[in-house]
């Protein structure tokens, strides 16, 4: 079944995108939520004209994320979290606790779009995160979570 995408789907892809999935999964999930419609012809026309339309503003907006990814690849993060022994951390660092960070440096960006390797994060020591400002600006940043002075 071939449907277009409203919105950004994980793992399947993004808003106006046209994607082929199981019947059931798009009957049943991404058509009732509001996430896809069906790719006929009247649709795929009108999918067109909108990206026409819509090419030079999305222009306007790759530029704006490639800046902020470019500004986010050269900072240089510090997370400080309580920590017991052997460098454990009580609690977690997600990217929730990222997104904060960052927004205290000037960059807007929501935490779903974040993504830490490794998953959570529960001990000391240096990571990196992959942070998406739009499909064709992504950032990849390192960043430190060190002990919180006692």
């Amino acid at each position: 079944m071939e449907l277009i995408l409203k919105k950004d789907v994980e793992n399947l892809g993004f808003a106006d995108d046209i994607v082929e999935v199981k019947n059931g999964y798009g009957r049943n999930y991404l058509i009732p939520q509001g996430y896809a419609v069906m790719a006929t012809p009247s649709t795929r026309k009108m999918l067109e004209e909108t990206l026409k339309q819509r090419s030079h503003k999305e222009k306007q907006q790759i530029e704006t994320a490639q800046k902020q990814a470019d500004k986010a690849q050269s900072l240089e993060l510090k997370i400080t979290a309580k920590a017991g022994a052997a460098e454990k951390l009580f609690g977690s660092i997600t990217s929730a606790d990222l997104s904060e960070v960052l927004k205290k440096e000037g960059i807007e960006i929501e935490k779903k779009y974040i993504t830490i390797l490794g998953g959570n994060i529960k001990r000391l020591g240096q990571y990196q995160a992959t942070l998406r400002f739009h499909r064709e600006a992504v950032a990849t940043i390192n960043f430190d979570v060190v002990a919180e002075a006692s």
